[in-house]
């Protein structure tokens, strides 16, 4: 759409992914990014995280754009992190526009320690989720020109699945919190001009999917993984999928959508009526 320049954009899970699709994507648009990833491996999750030459790639890519990237290595868990990490952004820059906020994880296989599991997901997902608006919005107001923010939630989001696993449950409960603190945020940053939107993706080829443990899942035909499936005859979508709808969603085509649960997929199978 080429029309972000000037503008900055501030992602989070940026390393790779949907998060690198999305700085690579905004880069190609004209906004230079502020990208924050964790970078290293949680105990509870049972795939690995992204790297730091992950988000060194990241880094070389929008470069490669010809657009600027500050990349911090933080854990979108921790509040004081993820707001050091606007601070620098927007010092460097001078000012915010867009925010994403994509960090997540998921674990839907059985695990010794339930409970952990399901704080960790909770915290990350949906507490992440907060801090990362949380650290923005000061600097979205104080530009006076208005913003966007895009939350990444789920087709998990939108409906549930059996499951008596904890990490499948507090998924489910993370991503369709995130709905609901969207609707919040919506409504009450109108007033500044920034809008609040959800994309909901099913299964996505990232590293949170393409991994061993999910491929036993999907082999098995395991019903903790059919959110994952699609109504089109479309096996998975690819992380530039969802960076064209989340590139639309910022930019001023979409200047009166707010409050919106976009679609960024085709319909889960279990959801059509949604459409």
């Amino acid at each position: 759409m080429g029309n972000l320049e000037g503008k900055v954009a501030f992602i989070t899970g940026a390393a790779r992914g949907q998060g690198r699709a999305h700085a690579v994507r905004l880069a190609a648009d004209g906004a230079n990014i502020i990208a924050l990833d964790i970078c290293h491996d949680i105990d509870s999750i049972d795939y690995p995280q992204a790297t730091p030459d992950d988000l060194q790639e990241t880094v070389k890519l929008v470069e490669d754009q010809g657009r600027r990237i500050i990349a911090r290595q933080a854990d979108v868990r921790d509040a004081d992190a993820v707001e050091q990490a606007v601070t620098e952004g927007v010092g460097e820059f001078g000012c915010l526009d867009i925010v994403i906020a994509n960090a997540g994880v998921v674990r839907l296989s059985a695990d010794d320690n339930a409970r952990q599991t399901f704080r960790d997901i909770i915290d990350v997902n949906l507490i992440g989720a907060w801090n990362t608006v949380q650290a923005a919005t000061p600097a979205l107001i104080d530009g006076g020109r208005g913003g966007s923010i895009v939350v990444t939630s789920s087709s998990a989001g939108l409906k549930g699945t059996g499951t008596d696993r904890a990490g499948g449950q507090a998924y489910t409960a993370s991503k369709r919190g995130l709905v609901g603190l969207m609707q919040v945020w919506a409504n009450e940053l109108a007033q500044y001009s920034i809008r609040v939107n959800t994309v909901h993706p099913t299964g996505v080829a990232t590293g949170m999917v393409m991994n061993e443990t999910m491929a036993k899942l999907f082999e098995a035909g395991d019903t903790a993984v059919s959110a994952m499936e699609n109504a089109l005859p479309v096996q998975i979508l690819m992380p530039e999928d969802i960076a064209n709808a989340v590139a639309f969603l910022v930019s001023d085509e979409a200047k009166f959508i707010t409050g919106s649960r976009g679609r960024s997929m085709p319909a889960s199978r279990c959801d059509r009526e949604q459409i």
